[in-house]
């Protein structure tokens, strides 16, 4: 009788990218799907004027009400890849719709807990962005309230804020890598990144279930 492999001796920055990798190549087109959607609606913002003076404001609201939320249902859409089933845009979208204030709440709270970190000399940023990293996860696959999810993100991510911190600076060198092989690489790059962190969070959160993964 085979063992199960615990796979959570693979939680670890390289061994997230490396199984994201195994993950990116079996489901291409659907992790494609989901960076082509994101580049797209963040359109409207680079075509507005930038010295109008609405430009400030609709980028806010559009920001605040729209992307912020298709960001998070993106990032439930990762989430299933690395589960093994095929992204389809209405899971994703039901998953908005059905906390959407709360996933504005959580997208506000958290960009506003990160910017004041940021302001406290840069440090505290990144630990605060290290430590709600699971937030959009949260509040979209498990309808979470956005403080119970920012609170239920900075206990998950404890034992794990080196790995994730580690994950961050691997993601530059990729992004770089992606930059110079020009618009193709870096849409894989962003493809392999959202995989890998979607997967720590997977990871993580069967962990605490006490499930193994095979």
């Amino acid at each position: 009788m085979n063992q199960p492999y615990d796979v959570f001796n693979e939680i670890t920055a390289v061994g997230t990218y490396s199984k994201a990798w195994e993950i990116l190549k079996r489901f291409f087109p659907d992790l494609l799907f989901i960076v082509i959607l994101m580049v797209i609606f963040q359109l409207p913002t680079a075509a507005t004027n930038e010295d109008n003076v609405g430009y400030g404001i609709f980028t806010f609201f559009y920001w605040l009400l729209i992307m912020g939320p298709v960001n998070y249902g993106l990032a439930y859409g990762s989430l299933q890849v690395v589960r093994k089933n095929r992204f389809k845009i209405e899971p994703a979208f039901n998953a908005v719709k059905n906390n959407y204030p709360n996933i504005i709440l959580a997208n506000l709270l958290q960009s506003i807990i990160i910017g004041i970190g940021i302001v406290l000399l840069l440090v505290p940023g990144i630990i605060f962005a290290i430590r709600l990293a699971f937030v959009p996860y949260l509040v979209t696959e498990k309808s979470m309230e956005a403080t119970e999810a920012i609170k239920t993100s900075w206990q998950m991510t404890s034992p794990y804020a080196w790995r994730i911190f580690f994950m961050g600076l691997l993601a530059i060198p990729i992004f770089i890598a992606g930059l110079i092989l020009l618009g193709v690489g870096v849409i894989v790059s962003l493809m392999w990144i959202g995989a890998a962190f979607a997967m720590l969070y997977h990871w993580v959160d069967r962990e605490n279930t006490g499930e193994v993964l095979q």
